[in-house]
């Protein structure tokens, strides 16, 4: 068993295959505290790292400093009172409007299995334990179950929280976060993902200075100006060598991610929905679940980190189409809004002629689309465009062998849509204000339910009309009026949790009811590349920058943490739409490959010499695509940090097959070859080069490395694969 509690020692113990998490009970008061996170230890006996032999003491041997005693211990789930200056993940507002709380140990259970969160994407699997710890705060009798899941497989612990009103009156919860974990400052970095529209998850790594520190949006929306996650690492930590802390929110809202270091140097971390402008009212008898945290703990460097939460998300998260991805062709950069049924069957030509499986007709088959200031809310197929429907457009795709794929913003209504003029009340606006629009666009307010089942019903009634196979959700603005009529006024804090609980529904009820649809969500690129959403669709698109230089930087970011399976990465036009870059076909290909491959552009513009490089790229998508999207990721190269080259291998889990995909951007004066020492392989195996036929071990590979010949060109790509002998 995973989870164990030693009752003499009153400790808690959690063993993944290779980390421990060890918190334990203190004082007569039963105060929980953390007491250890980090690579596999046998023992139990590690209540020394409490420092509770030294001054202040635990309130049972020093009642004059509970003060002191507050302010330094490293509490498992902090509340606000009591002395608890640093950020607490709970604090609580009575009737009276008092803040204070203070939570003792009630209770615990030992659960097989993992249970669901109501409402709430969450981890599954049978090869799991989980540990619910019960806290109360005696006088207000409110709840804490603080839940932690361990699997038998990956080195990752889910943790989340409900709180309970167990009271006679009324309860405010002003925060509500996940997940504490409470560190000795080791040296450490911090590590968290920033940018903005068409350059999403950069990385940023700085040492961890004293106070807060950390990423949030208060946007409505997950991940494009900052990311839910955080990661704490020695600050020596390598890719494959150090230890490393990661913490990541499945969840696609408004969040905080924030690290704290105190005046003795401790580390506090938590992860949370953010509590600015959030509230949330309890009755008696009602409670409030948590988004849940998923804790990585790694001494393989961020590379072992990385691995650890890729397998995490593809065994125990991503539902549905867990190893197929079809090869696609996206109609957007190739037409915008200018098509009719001609120019798509055409596009579906041009697919079927290369052996690609799926035309996705993007934005502007619906209402009167035909540029972005219309027709949002109105999901009816425009016939002038496409006459006879999508059900005419599919069987005639089907008919050349190629399968059927739609875009739509669901999310999201023009003024100027049928929709809006007979229901107004529909979109979220806050009264007596204008609305504010972004993209022409409002919010549908997704907290009503009969605003749900309007949507619902429009998306449901397409796609039974006509063989779709794939459905791109986009979503492309923030929330701003964040306002429900369906509230009252001391309910209106709840707005935006409920709208993203809407959102998880609604999905829910789609891949439910459709279990045969391959559901890609989108959010204007990688605005809502997020956890939470990877359990409705296993792919996301990661950025609507698809130029193959940018995107080796995006891509590198973003796996980090998710696993290249998730990730939708085409083959875009070029001149580049977003940045105007010019890059040959052959490396938009190969930076494209290691994710849910594509194109978007017109195949008949491409130039001969490029038309004839589209079966060999299709060919390696078919070929060595499932080894990137199944097996283990190494980045052995970053085109972020040295500015010149980027190269990232894959090792397939039986580690008979290895590919490594190198990039070179640019090309420097007088230098040798470049040597990149490979890693996972079986060391004492024999590995013949394909290319080549060169044979040598694992080890040989490893620490003899391949060379890249030295050439002077920029934009420059090899794909070596390596067959285990």
């Amino acid at each position: 068993m995973p989870i164990s509690y030693n009752e003499q020692l009153r400790v808690f113990r959690l063993d993944t295959p290779r980390t421990t998490y060890l918190m334990g009970l203190v004082g007569s008061e039963n105060f929980l505290g953390h007491i250890y996170y980090g690579p596999t230890v046998p023992d139990d006996n590690m209540g020394y790292l409490l420092r509770l032999e030294e001054r202040p003491f635990t309130p049972d041997a020093n009642a004059g400093e509970r003060a002191s005693f507050y302010d330094c211990f490293p509490f498992e789930y902090p509340a606000w009172g009591g002395g608890n200056f640093r950020q607490p993940c709970l604090r609580l507002r009575t009737a009276q409007g008092g803040p204070n709380c203070e939570l003792f140990y009630d209770g615990h259970r030992i659960i097989s299995g993992k249970p669901g969160l109501e409402g709430l994407p969450a981890a599954y699997g049978d090869n799991c334990a989980t540990l619910e710890i019960t806290l109360r705060d005696p006088v207000l009798d409110v709840k804490i179950r603080l839940l932690y899941t361990v699997f038998e497989d990956v080195d990752a612990i889910c943790r989340s929280a409900r709180i309970e009103n167990a009271g006679g009156e009324a309860v405010g919860l002003d925060a509500a976060l996940s997940a504490c974990l409470e560190l000795d400052n080791e040296d450490f970095d911090l590590i968290t993902l920033h940018g903005s529209w068409a350059r999403e998850q950069n990385m940023d790594r700085r040492p961890l200075a004293s106070g807060k520190q950390g990423a949030f949006s208060l946007r409505g929306i997950s991940s494009h100006q900052f990311h839910p996650f955080l990661a704490l690492c020695e600050h020596t930590a390598t890719q494959e060598r150090g230890v490393v802390y990661g913490m990541n929110l499945v969840y696609s809202g408004n969040f905080l991610a924030q690290a704290e270091v105190d005046q003795f140097n401790k580390v506090r971390a938590v992860l949370g929905i953010h509590p600015d402008g959030f509230s949330w009212k309890l009755e008696p008898g009602q409670s409030f679940q948590t988004p849940e945290t998923v804790l990585v703990c790694s001494d393989a460097g961020l590379g072992g980190m990385s691995r650890a939460y890729h397998d995490f998300f593809r065994e125990h998260l991503i539902r549905g189409q867990k190893k197929h991805r079809p090869s696609l062709l996206n109609s957007w950069e190739a037409c915008y809004f200018d098509f009719d049924h001609d120019k798509l069957l055409q596009l579906g030509r041009e697919a079927a002629r290369y052996g690609i499986e799926l035309l996705v007709v993007d934005d502007g088959w619906f209402g009167k689309r035909d540029d972005e200031t219309t027709s949002l809310g109105d999901w009816q197929v425009n016939e002038k465009k496409l006459p006879g429907g999508l059900k005419r457009l599919g069987e005639e795709l089907a008919a050349m062998g190629v399968k059927l794929g739609i875009w739509m913003e669901p999310e999201m209504i023009s003024p100027d849509s049928d929709l809006y003029r007979a229901h107004p009340d529909y979109a979220m606006t806050i009264p007596g204000r204008t609305p504010t629009q972004a993209r022409s666009q409002l919010v549908l307010d997704l907290t009503r339910k009969e605003v749900r089942d309007c949507i619902y019903d429009q998306i449901s009634a397409v796609l039974r009309s006509a063989p779709i196979r794939y459905l791109k959700w986009d979503m492309n603005r923030p929330l701003i009026d964040v306002y429900s009529s369906a509230l009252p006024p001391d309910r209106q804090g709840e707005a935006a949790h409920r709208y993203v609980l809407g959102l998880y529904e609604l999905q829910g009820r789609l891949v439910d009811d459709f279990p045969d649809l391959l559901l890609e969500n989108c959010c204007s690129g990688g605005g809502r590349f997020d956890a939470g959403m990877l359990y409705y669709s296993p792919q996301i698109w990661t950025s609507d920058n698809a130029e193959a230089v940018d995107r080796l930087v995006i891509q590198e970011g973003t796996s980090l943490i998710y696993p290249l399976s998730a990730m939708g990465a085409h083959v875009a036009a070029c001149p580049s739409h977003v940045n105007g870059r010019i890059t040959p076909f052959e490396v938009r290909g190969r930076v494209s490959l290691p994710g849910c491959f594509g194109y978007e552009l017109d195949i008949d513009k491409l130039s001969p010499e490029e038309q004839t490089l589209i079966p060999e790229q299709l060919e390696e998508y078919r070929q060595y695509g499932p080894v990137f999207r199944e097996g283990d990721c190494y980045r052995l190269a970053s085109y972020r940090e040295n500015h010149t080259y980027d190269a990232i291998m894959a090792v397939s889990k039986d580690k008979k097959t290895a590919v490594v995909s190198f990039v070179q951007v640019r090309s420097r004066a007088y230098r040798r070859s470049l040597r990149l020492k490979l890693t996972g392989l079986e060391e004492t195996a024999l590995y013949r080069r394909k290319d080549t036929d060169e044979v040598r071990s694992g080890a040989g590979w490893m620490w003899g490395g391949l060379l890249m010949e030295a050439v002077q060109s920029d934009y420059l790509t090899a794909l070596t694969v390596l067959e285990r002998v």
